[in-house]
């Protein structure tokens, strides 16, 4: 079972459970639709997995202690004042259930990570479809490594971001692809999804190959000339 639970503005909630085991939770927003969902399904937690310290990301984490203080909360040094239970910055977690590789894909802040779950990669705001994250420390060197060791997953792999900024960034990658046919076709594809009020994600390293304008960037010099050109797009 994979759901994006929609949550503030723009963000998702990661829901992952292999079946009949206890889910995993990744990133929290906020607690309110996430209770209520867990509530209406009754399934227990294995863990909760923080890919950064941003607010949006980590803001629930006090309220979800309270309800849930026995969840580990697994997290970059970064989250360990956002209330990660669980420091870890690279390798892997080995929970009850779950074999979990954690991957540095800093850049956008400084100990950013991706979470690899039985082929699905839940990569914060790392990699969108169709884009990657602002590089808010400066570190345009990292970023560019972060995106290369996720390029580097097989292509069938799930891609689940945390926003939904499909559209916007395909109308930018529409401008810079040479060939602009897959991304003119996943556009109306995704034009359709959102006119029925369901998420564009998650799509899957394959496709993001041939839209993602960032993934394409040979060099670092061509990814910082497109993180900027996006930055005032």
């Amino acid at each position: 079972m994979l759901i994006a639970l929609a949550a503030l503005n723009d963000n998702y909630i990661w829901l992952y459970q292999r079946k009949n085991l206890p889910i995993i939770i990744v990133d929290l927003p906020e607690t309110d639709k996430l209770f209520s969902w867990i509530e209406q399904h009754h399934f227990p937690i294995e863990a909760v997995l923080l890919t950064h310290e941003h607010d949006d990301h980590t803001q629930g984490v006090a309220d979800f202690k309270q309800r849930y203080p026995n969840v580990p909360i697994y997290g970059s040094q970064e989250c360990a004042k956002k209330g990660a239970t669980e420091i870890i910055n690279e390798g892997e977690i080995m929970t009850p259930n779950y074999r979990i590789q954690v991957l540095p894909t800093g850049g956008h802040t400084a100990q950013h990570v991706s979470f690899l779950v039985d082929n699905h990669l839940f990569c914060g705001d790392a990699l969108f479809s169709a884009g990657c994250g602002r590089v808010f420390t400066g570190n345009y060197a990292q970023m560019f490594e972060g995106l290369l060791r996720l390029k580097t997953l097989p292509d069938k792999t799930v891609v689940c971001p945390a926003h939904e900024y499909t559209m916007s960034n395909l109308a930018f990658a529409e401008t810079v692809i040479a060939d602009k046919s897959a991304v003119k076709n996943h556009r109306t594809f995704v034009e359709k999804l959102r006119s029925e009020g369901k998420p564009s994600l998650p799509t899957t390293l394959g496709l993001e190959k041939s839209i993602n304008p960032f993934l394409q960037a040979a060099t670092l010099e061509d990814f910082i000339i497109l993180r900027k050109e996006k930055d005032i797009f």
